[in-house]
């Protein structure tokens, strides 16, 4: 079984939707540089997600349900269970407290938009990108 489908399920086991979200998993913290210079070009969003909070879990699959920005921006996944010195970094580097779940959007190299919990929107996410 894949990471994603570990964290999303399988389509094939379930009746859910597939994620309209072409996720790039966030594994290695050189990551961040390359985050920071595609997002020169193209609106880059960061999910950080934890595998352990089912509030988390909720945050995540309604994002999904209502994303379709797949064009405008790219979308990296960070499990911050896994990945603890990632999400750290991303909260200096990108000068954002760090929450589960979060969204952050980086433009220019810096996060002009960050929300959590129940604030995660993918609508909202529109006007900003």
């Amino acid at each position: 079984m894949s990471f994603f489908n570990s964290i999303f399920g399988s389509s094939e086991n379930s009746d859910s939707p597939k994620s309209k979200v072409n996720w790039t998993e966030l594994t290695d913290i050189h990551q961040l540089m390359e985050i920071e210079a595609v997002s020169n070009e193209k609106p880059v969003i960061i999910f950080k997600h934890s595998t352990r909070c089912s509030i988390s879990r909720m945050a995540l699959k309604q994002f999904e349900r209502e994303f379709d920005l797949e064009e405008a921006v790219d979308a990296y996944f960070l499990d911050l269970i896994t990945y603890r010195d990632i999400s750290n970094e991303i909260a200096d580097r990108f000068d954002v407290y760090h929450e589960s779940p979060q969204l952050i959007l980086v433009k220019n190299g810096k996060a002009v938009y960050n929300v959590s919990h129940s604030d995660i929107d993918a609508e909202a996410l529109k006007s900003k990108v």
